[in-house]
C-alpha cells in the first residue's frame, strides 16, 4: 500500500518548553493525541485510539525542539508510518509553530486536515494557547 505524507503548521501561543512535553511524553500526549499512551520499552511508546493499541518507536528527539515516532507494523513492512512534531519559534513574532508530519496509509486531504485540525484545538484547549 502506498503512503502519503500530510504536513501542517499550526501557531501555538506557548512557549517551545512549554510544549515540548505534550509532544514527547506519555503523560502529556495522553491530554491531547490519544486516548492513552504508556511507555513501552527501549525507547518506545504505546498509543492506543479507538481500544486499538500502536507501538512506536522514538527514534530522535531534540530538546524543545522535535519528536519523531516510527510506528512498527505488523508485518516485515519497510516503509513505516512516523510522525514528527516539531517546535519553531518566530524571532519576529515571538510566535511558535508546531508542524506536524503524519506519515501513513491515510491519504485523504481533507480527512488529515480535519483530524488535526481537531487534535490542536485540544491541545490548545490544555496548554491555554
Amino acid at each position: 500500500m502506498t503512503k502519503y505524507k500530510f504536513s501542517a503548521e499550526f501557531e501555538l501561543k506557548a512557549s517551545p518548553k512549554m510544549l515540548f512535553p505534550y509532544i514527547s511524553t506519555a503523560s502529556g500526549l495522553q491530554q491531547w493525541f490519544a486516548s492513552k499512551v504508556v511507555v513501552g520499552s527501549n525507547q518506545s511508546m504505546i498509543f492506543e485510539w479507538d481500544g486499538e493499541n500502536h507501538t512506536a518507536r522514538v527514534v530522535s528527539v531534540r530538546q524543545n525542539k522535535s519528536v519523531k515516532y516510527d510506528f512498527v507494523p505488523g508485518g516485515e513492512d519497510d516503509d513505516h508510518n512516523y510522525l514528527e512534531f516539531r517546535l519553531d519559534q518566530s524571532d519576529l513574532t515571538n510566535s511558535t509553530f508546531l508542524k506536524v508530519t503524519d506519515y501513513s496509509n491515510n491519504d485523504n486531504e481533507d480527512d488529515l486536515k480535519a483530524l488535526w485540525d481537531g487534535l490542536i484545538d485540544s491541545l490548545r484547549e490544555v496548554v491555554g494557547g
